[in-house]
């Protein structure tokens, strides 16, 4: 079976690569399409040497023709190749000043000058041995057909005429086996080419790309932070205030109802003591998605509640004279809260203390937060301990984190975040 399966690969191969099948035509066709679009610049430079004081005028006028010739190619290579070649985007249109002086200063456009000026011409000539390959393939294989059709001057042929022929017919043969993969190997050159010169540079159109992700990203992050708030909107006004009348309630009637029998007193208390727990989860969940305070009164007042709630005792300094981006300001609670809830788990730390402030940046200020606390050290990302998790968090708006945690202490984490976002 596999024998056969290897046959029949091999079989399907060399038929698809014969002389007369699609994929010989399609790069024949496409390789000898590139003569056209080079006649103007063969015309043009064939004028100016023939015309007397060679006048530039000729060869302007090609270099003019840049938009037109860039036009036909990626023409010839969508319709014959299938083959996009990406046009290269401007801000101005060319008709206005400022689109001349953008086109003249690009480097895409001498890359497409380098094509037309140097490619295209090439291009023709190996087009053009491709004919003569096919043409004389053909007549050489043909050429007993020939003797016979064509007249003659009666006379008897040469002894060796035989061989001679034999000899002719077998190098047209070789030449049509040939020309298939010559015009496949031009096609592909070509291809290369016309994707290196003619489309947008590779550089430009990756720092185009990374331009793109990040605005996507900014505009998830915020549609996130978004729909964040909402549900915290939501559970605060809904479901927490529900609670909250629900504990009132029970609590009033734990308080009014005193001839009740001790079994419907105790169910009561317990309702009363389980609603004021699910007040609190609730609480705290809310905080979690999104806390109000952040959004009313700012970074300061949010990490505030956070050192009061701490476990152990926190020193909190917040000096920004402007407040930061939503975003980063949401990313920048959580790091603290996170922060501190691994100093609480892990560190074995006595105090803690946090500094927030905003600093000059290479590319924009930053909000630098600084945690530090007196525990054991030896904090390692790897371990387990949270840290992972506060670099994708403090990664997710193109934030960087260190962190110093020999040994015995102190432990500090340095976070820098954006203030763009």
């Amino acid at each position: 079976m596999a024998v056969g399966g290897a046959l029949r690969r091999m079989y399907t191969w060399t038929a698809s690569h014969t002389p007369w099948s699609a994929w010989a035509w399609r790069n024949t066709a496409f390789t000898t399409a590139a003569i056209p679009p080079a006649l103007p610049l063969v015309t043009g430079l064939a004028l100016l040497v023939a015309l007397p004081g060679h006048s530039p005028v000729p060869l302007l006028l090609v270099l003019a023709l840049r938009p037109l010739l860039t036009l036909l190619q990626r023409s010839r290579f969508r319709s014959l190749l299938d083959l996009e070649v990406p046009p290269v985007v401007r801000e101005h249109r060319w008709a206005s000043a400022r689109g001349l002086a953008e086109r003249m200063r690009s480097e895409s456009t001498w890359r497409q000058y380098g094509y037309h000026l140097l490619v295209s011409p090439l291009a023709a000539a190996g087009a053009a041995v491709l004919v003569l390959v096919w043409a004389g393939g053909a007549a050489s294989a043909s050429v007993y057909a020939w003797y016979w059709l064509l007249p003659t001057d009666g006379g008897p042929p040469a002894p060796d005429w035989n061989e001679q022929y034999d000899l002719i017919t077998v190098g047209g043969v070789l030449a049509l086996l040939a020309a298939p993969w010559l015009a496949a190997a031009l096609a592909r050159l070509d291809a290369t080419a016309a994707a290196a010169l003619l489309g947008p540079s590779r550089a430009r159109e990756l720092e185009r790309r990374v331009e793109d992700l990040a605005e996507s990203r900014a505009g998830v992050l915020d549609a996130a932070d978004l729909e964040r708030r909402r549900i915290e909107r939501d559970l605060h006004d809904g479901a927490q205030q529900r609670l909250v009348s629900l504990a009132m309630n029970l609590g009033i009637a734990r308080a009014t109802l005193t001839g009740l029998p001790p079994e419907a007193r105790a169910v009561i208390d317990e309702a009363h003591r389980e609603a004021k727990e699910a007040i609190e989860e609730l609480g705290n969940l809310v905080r979690g998605l999104h806390p109000a305070v952040l959004e009313d009164r700012g970074l300061d007042a949010a990490l505030s509640g956070i050192a009061a709630r701490a476990p152990l005792p926190v020193e909190l300094a917040v000096d920004l004279a402007e407040r930061p981006g939503p975003t980063v300001e949401a990313v920048a609670y959580f790091v603290v809260s996170e922060a501190l809830a691994n100093v609480a788990k892990h560190a074995r730390a006595q105090r803690c203390s946090v500094r927030v402030t905003r600093v000059a940046g290479g590319a924009g200020d930053l909000l630098r937060i600084v945690v530090t606390d007196d525990g054991v050290g030896g904090a390692d990302p790897a371990a387990g301990t949270g840290l992972t998790g506060l670099r994708k968090r403090v990664g997710s708006v193109d934030g960087t984190i260190s962190i110093n945690s020999p040994l015995g202490g102190p432990t500090v984490v340095t976070v820098e975040l954006p203030c763009g976002l």
